[in-house]
């Protein structure tokens, strides 16, 4: 199975950025820790983050044909991007959102995802094992 691990702006400050709902992990412990279980699990995998909408939308176009899905934290363009939600929508394949913080106890704002209307489940408020846990769900859903 390969996997397209997609992080949206932001993330790249993990460790820096509001440290008590993030935590003090950094972006490059992100990177290891799916590293880590990809290879425990037998998964390829790539790993991308952008700041930019576009980023994310050309990184979801380009897993089209390549990848057998997606974990996804498009961190705030899951409340606001209709064009990432087209994105999933076009390529079709399975995709999870993660969220590494509880956005449901979080500002109103946040309560709505576009992202996560094309995605198969979500997984919030699990901090780096939401990513895990969307991968396992990807691996034994097929």
């Amino acid at each position: 199975m390969k996997l397209l691990f997609l992080n949206g702006p932001n993330l790249n400050m993990l460790g820096i950025r509001e440290p008590d709902i993030y935590g003090r992990k950094t972006y490059a412990d992100l990177e290891a820790f799916i590293g880590d279980f990809c290879r425990e699990l037998g998964i390829e995998y790539e790993i991308r983050q952008s700041n930019y909408e576009g980023g994310l939308v050309d990184a979801i176009q380009a897993a089209y044909g390549k990848m057998d899905g997606i974990v996804i934290n498009p961190a705030a363009y899951t409340h606001t991007s209709v064009a990432v939600l087209d994105a999933l929508k076009a390529v079709a394949l399975p995709a999870v959102e993660v969220h590494i913080s509880a956005v449901s106890e979080r500002e109103d704002f946040r309560q709505i995802s576009y992202a996560g209307m094309a995605c198969v489940k979500t997984y919030a408020g699990y901090g780096f094992d939401g990513y895990r846990m969307a991968a396992e769900y990807l691996l034994e859903r097929g």
